[in-house]
């Protein structure tokens, strides 16, 4: 794992920063745009005919309860994250969600998973692939436990192309490159996706792109820049001051009307033969 991205390390970090990342995951993952993005690529794997899901780095769960919603969804989901306290948290919601039933997360490495082959109809790894530091074995274990003919979807961000105005300009290049070492371990993993598909011995057969771009206000935007004053710091990118000028300024853009942020996100749907 990078050592400065926190979300690649989340069996390591204190309770403080990991309150930090469920505040910020279960954000991302309410927003309309955030849930969209994912039912889109949920409806192109046809998942709701399903009986058994695992989601690869489940965090607290987002996607596996957004799955869970689907009213013509009656199967299982197993989630499975590094950090012990993401899966208590992400078991919690399920059960308050009335999903305890039909949920199960428990701690492991996406990279090496106890789990048998052929285990899974369908797999899907929601915000992972850009934490890790060898995507590739991560996406040959989603081959590995889905059934032949079953489907892997994985979405993520483009992170590479993550950028904020800034009103020194001067500081916006070196404000983006903090942000981007921070918070992604491989920045432009999305785009060698399709290599890392094919060296996985998996077929795609579709894939959707976003451009999540906010001009004016803020909205999607806030609680990421609200992370950053931990973040940022954390990871060593930034010390505190600077985080937290960064954000101020941020939110002082939005607030005045005159915030621009932006990042591409993909999403691919592949198929084990």
């Amino acid at each position: 794992m990078s050592p400065a991205d926190p979300y690649g390390k989340t069996d390591k970090l204190d309770q403080s920063l990991l309150d930090v990342l469920v505040t910020r995951l279960e954000a991302r993952g309410k927003h309309p745009i955030f849930e969209g993005m994912l039912k889109e690529y949920l409806s192109v794997m046809e998942i709701e005919g399903t009986l058994s899901v695992l989601d690869m780095g489940c965090g607290t769960g987002v996607a596996s309860r957004t799955l869970l919603r689907q009213p013509r969804f009656t199967g299982t989901v197993k989630g499975i994250d590094l950090s012990p306290h993401l899966v208590e948290v992400a078991n919690r919601l399920a059960v308050e969600e009335g999903f305890g039933e039909r949920s199960e997360f428990r701690t492991g490495d996406t990279r090496r998973l106890d789990v048998p082959g052929g285990a899974f109809d369908a797999v899907i790894a929601h915000t992972l692939v850009s934490h890790v530091d060898d995507p590739l074995a991560v996406i040959r274990e989603a081959a590995r436990v889905v059934k032949p003919g079953g489907l892997i979807g994985i979405f993520d961000g483009d992170y590479a192309s993550l950028t904020f105005d800034h009103p020194d300009t001067a500081r916006a290049q070196a404000a983006d490159d903090a942000i981007i070492g921070a918070i992604v371990t491989s920045p432009r993993v999305m785009r060698e996706m399709p290599r890392l598909l094919r060296a996985a011995g998996l077929t795609l057969i579709a894939s959707r792109s976003h451009v999540v771009a906010e001009m004016g206000k803020a909205d999607f935007w806030l609680p990421a820049i609200a992370s950053f004053r931990r973040l940022l710091p954390a990871a060593g990118t930034m010390t505190e001051s600077a985080a937290n000028a960064l954000a101020d300024a941020l939110v002082k853009a939005s607030d005045e009307g005159v915030f621009f942020g932006s990042s591409n996100y993909y999403s691919y749907v592949a198929r084990r033969p």
